[in-house]
């Protein structure tokens, strides 16, 4: 029942049976609907504005379809990054070994270390790292972006962050619900409390955080997502000088690493002299070897990275993830260690080399109806430069969806700075991303 404070009890009578509810004690939809708790709202999540940026487009497309019933079956995503490739043999093997072994006495594995099993940690580093990092330093959880809120978690609401713009919204939805910004001004469409780092095609959508104000925390992908820029080596020796000199911390999302085939192009910060003073590296399974579903990822945090007080970084992450986590899924481990396996690496090399050549096959088409296009080369994302007739990049994703039944995501949900461009990915299947093609050269040629 609800207390006139607007707490509500739970008596042991109604929980009588976990799943069954009494029906002498049900409440009904009206009832539930007509109270209020007596809990203030997270004034934070009031400053959001709408909703987060993939649910959104899945609502788009959902609306469309209601209204055009006929063109359901033409719908062909472009839009959020997920995979579409079954997994691989020799990985899928390593998920079934671990599933099966929890069917035997032997086998049987309960709650593990929150950090991660040792032998993945182990693999992790040396597979992906050629042993500049130690196992220690590794913490394997459910993927990338769940590990930036705890970051988020860790740094607190007291912290100023700086992102690229345009950049994935997590960076900057995440600083908001924790607190650390203002509210949002309406004519920048910026938070006030962040700073943003412009990223165009001018610079190469790479950020000049030595021109910007200082940040405590400056967050960084690369390959990076929208753009489809991978950063030089000459680019991340850059910013972590300026990290050093400001006394801030880099957060490097590497998620795409895998995608980076030009040589000497860095596929993590750790490979530039310097950066295990100042870098966390985040990355996940989820685009290396199709485990969006499956939820597999890590983070780096190197031992000599300390607060400014001399606190190891890595003590308080270590507490974060020990108090609210309690470890990847035994069975996802094992596939990871699977994916770490030559027969593994190979398997993903050759899923990469599949999603590579769908980016091609986009970013060669736009090009031949004379768009100016970024990305698609060291990246699974097509970034598309929109002719100001289109209008905005919202009006843009409508009229492509009207005219073509292709899902895109327009440059303005990753922030101001991605006004006038479009992100298409690359995960779609050949026959999607070739059938898309064919509409495009009907509907979007440029006069």
């Amino acid at each position: 029942m609800w207390t006139t404070a607007g707490i509500l009890i739970v008596t042991t009578a109604t929980l009588a049976s976990a799943f069954v509810p009494q029906t002498n004690h049900a409440i009904t939809r009206a009832t539930i609907t007509t109270l209020e708790a007596g809990v203030e709202r997270n004034p934070n999540f009031a400053k959001l504005q709408g909703g987060y940026l993939f649910p959104e487009i899945g609502r788009r497309r959902t609306v469309y379809m209601e209204e055009n019933p006929e063109m359901k079956d033409r719908i062909i995503s472009l839009g959020i990054g997920d995979t579409t490739q079954p997994i691989p043999p020799h990985i899928l093997s390593g998920l079934v070994e671990g599933a099966s072994k929890l069917g035997t006495k032997e086998g049987y594995s309960g709650y593990g270390a929150e950090q991660g099993q040792a032998a993945l940690r182990e693999k992790i580093a040396q597979k992906l790292y050629k042993g500049i990092i130690s196992a220690d330093e590794v913490f394997v959880s459910d993927g990338a972006k769940c590990d930036i809120m705890r970051l988020q978690q860790m740094f607190g609401p007291l912290v100023v962050s700086a992102v690229q713009d345009p950049s994935y919204p997590v960076y900057v939805d995440t600083s908001v619900m924790m607190g650390q910004t203002g509210d949002q001004d309406k004519e920048t469409r910026q938070y006030n409390k962040i700073v943003y780092m412009p990223c165009t095609p001018e610079n190469g959508f790479f950020p000049d955080y030595a021109s910007v104000p200082r940040a405590d925390v400056v967050y960084l992908c690369s390959p990076n997502n929208p753009t489809g820029a991978a950063a030089t080596k000459e680019q991340l020796e850059e910013i972590i000088k300026v990290c050093k000199e400001k006394g801030s911390i880099l957060v490097f999302d590497a998620a795409y690493a895998p995608f980076i085939r030009t040589p000497g192009v860095p596929k993590s910060v750790f490979e530039i002299e310097g950066a295990r003073d100042v870098a966390i590296e985040v990355n996940s399974f989820s685009k290396y070897a199709g485990f969006t579903g499956v939820r597999l990822g890590w983070t780096v945090i190197p031992s000599t990275l300390t607060f400014a007080d001399g606190t190891p970084v890595r003590n308080d992450f270590n507490r974060v993830m020990t108090t609210a986590f309690n470890g990847a899924s035994n069975i996802v481990q094992s596939g990871g260690l699977a994916c770490l396996d030559d027969e593994g690496l190979a398997e993903i090399d050759t899923l990469i080399d599949y999603y590579l050549e769908n980016a091609k096959i986009l970013r060669v088409t736009m090009e031949e109806l004379g768009y100016q296009v970024y990305g698609g080369t060291d990246a699974p994302y097509v970034f598309v430069k929109l002719p100001e007739s289109m209008g905005s990049s919202w009006d843009a994703f409508s009229f492509i969806l009207g005219k073509t039944q292709v899902v895109t995501i327009p440059g303005a949900g990753f922030g101001p700075g991605g006004e006038g461009f479009l992100r298409l990915s690359a995960f779609a299947p050949r026959a999607s991303i070739e059938e898309a093609c064919a509409r495009f050269k009907t509907a979007l040629v440029i006069p």
